[in-house]
C-alpha cells in the first residue's frame, strides 16, 4: 500500500495505548473502539447495539430503557467439508416484503419463548426479551466466512435460543421466500443469528453529535470477502480525500484524532503539543502505514 498522506498524518499524531485483544473475541476491535467514543460498556459479545437501536428507531416508549434487546440476523449457513459456516453477508437481494413476511411467519415461534420481533431493516430485526439480558453473543463480522463451532453461544442462558435456532432452520426452509429465493439463483435465508445483545446502561445519553467519531466502513466489507483489489482501492479512496483532510486539520493544529481496527486490535493517535525536535524527529522515525496495518 502507498498511502502518502496517512505516513504524513501519523507522523504529526501521537499514538496512544493500544486496545489488544485477539482474532477469538466475541467481539470485534472496530466494535470495542466505536462502543468506547460513544460511552457505552464494551464487554467482550456484550455490547447493546441492538438495544441502541431499538432507542433510536422505536423510541422510549417501546424501547423501554432497562429492557435486554438483540438483533435477530437473517443469513445462509453452508454445509462445507466437516464443518457449517456463515455466508457472507447481507444476503443478496434480500427484499423488505421478503423480510417481512418471514418475520410475520416467526414472530409467534418467538412470542412463544417471550421475545418480541420489530422490524429494523431487511434481513435484520430487533429483539426484545430478558433471555439478552447479560447474553454474550459474537458478532458477525467475526462469524462470516467461518466455521460456526467455535462461534456458537454454549452457555445454559443460550440454550432456548439455540432450540429456536433449530425451529427457524426448519421453518425457513419450507417457506415459500426459500423456494423464490432459490427458483432466481439467490442465497436463500436458512437460519439466523442473535448478536448485539444487552441493554444500556441507567441513564444513558448518547454523546453530542458534534463529538461522535465518523465512522468509515469502507473496507470492512472487502475484508470480510477477501477482496483484496476493493480493499486496496478504498485504501487509496481513503488516503485520498478523508486523510487527507485530516493531514490539513492536524498542519492547522485543529484537535484530530484517528483510529484504526485490525482483527486484533485497536490503535488510537491523536494530534498532542509536541516540541519542534520531537516533532522534527518523527518525520524520519515514522513508518510506512503497511507494517502498521500489520500488527492491527
Amino acid at each position: 500500500l502507498k498511502l502518502p498522506n496517512l505516513q504524513k498524518l501519523l507522523a504529526r499524531l501521537s499514538p496512544q495505548p493500544t486496545d489488544s485483544g485477539d482474532e477469538f473475541s466475541l467481539s470485534s476491535p472496530h466494535e470495542r473502539a466505536l462502543a468506547k467514543a460513544l460511552h457505552l460498556p464494551a464487554a467482550d459479545g456484550q455490547i447493546a447495539w441492538a438495544a441502541l437501536q431499538a432507542r433510536q428507531q422505536l423510541g422510549t416508549a417501546t424501547a423501554a430503557p432497562d429492557a435486554a434487546w438483540a438483533f435477530v440476523s437473517l443469513c445462509h449457513w453452508q454445509v462445507n467439508s466437516g464443518h457449517m459456516s456463515m455466508s457472507h453477508l447481507p444476503l443478496p437481494d434480500l427484499t423488505a416484503a421478503e423480510s417481512d413476511a418471514l418475520l410475520s411467519a416467526m414472530r409467534p415461534y418467538f412470542e412463544e419463548d417471550g421475545i418480541t420481533l420489530h422490524a429494523d431493516q431487511p434481513g435484520r430485526w430487533l429483539a426484545q426479551g430478558a433471555v439478552f439480558a447479560g447474553l454474550a453473543t459474537a458478532s458477525l463480522d467475526r462469524v462470516v466466512g467461518r466455521s460456526l463451532d467455535p462461534w456458537m453461544p454454549s452457555s445454559r442462558q443460550a440454550a432456548p435460543l439455540r432450540l429456536l435456532q433449530n425451529e427457524m432452520q426448519m421453518l425457513l426452509y419450507t417457506h415459500p421466500v426459500y423456494d423464490a429465493r432459490v427458483a432466481r439463483g439467490m442465497t436463500p435465508a436458512n437460519s439466523v443469528w442473535f448478536h448485539g445483545c444487552g441493554q444500556l446502561p441507567m441513564g444513558y445519553q448518547m454523546p453530542d453529535a458534534g463529538t461522535r467519531p465518523t465512522v468509515i466502513a469502507t473496507l470492512e466489507q472487502a475484508a470480510l470477502t477477501e477482496n483484496w483489489l476493493a480493499w486496496r482501492e478504498a485504501w487509496a479512496q481513503l488516503d485520498a480525500s478523508p486523510i487527507k483532510t485530516l493531514l490539513q486539520a492536524a498542519s492547522d493544529g485543529q484537535p484530530v484524532k484517528l483510529t484504526l481496527c485490525g482483527e486484533r486490535h485497536a490503535q488510537s493517535w491523536q494530534l498532542q503539543a509536541q516540541s519542534g525536535w520531537k516533532k522534527f524527529l518523527s518525520f524520519f522515525d515514522s513508518q510506512p502505514p503497511s507494517t502498521m496495518l500489520e500488527k492491527l
